[in-house]
């Protein structure tokens, strides 16, 4: 399976993104991870097939919407009220198989992973 990212760009604090991740084959979970210069790659928000399960980060609840359709094999992350600290590099992942609800912010559940799309956020 491969994944192709998109949607990236600048935008000022407040502001708005949607970033796309179309997968060449059939998976069982998608998901987000973003990671800023000098840190860890984190989680950001997740999309399990089947039952449309979805799960995120604290600090994007409320903000970032994760939605997916399945017919184009493709899941957007919708990025509202965009802070500074969400500048990063965005990652799209996905998942052959259908991991637990509580395995879906562990990027080891995930086994494809795509490039990356830079978000930046101006204050």
């Amino acid at each position: 399976v491969q994944l192709q990212a998109s949607g990236g760009g600048s935008v000022q604090a407040g502001g708005s993104l949607r970033l796309s991740c179309a997968a060449s084959g059939v998976t069982g979970a998608m998901a987000w991870f973003r990671q800023a210069p000098g840190k860890e790659r984190d989680f950001v928000a997740a999309f399990r097939w089947g039952g449309r399960n979805t799960w995120y980060e604290d600090s994007v609840k409320g903000r970032f919407t994760i939605s997916g359709d399945n017919a184009k094999k493709t899941v957007y992350l919708q990025m509202n009220s965009l802070k500074p600290e969400d500048t990063a590099l965005y990652y799209c992942a996905a998942a052959i198989s259908r991991p637990i609800l509580s395995a879906l912010p562990d990027p080891r559940s995930y086994t494809h992973w795509g490039q990356g799309t830079q978000v930046t956020v101006s204050s």
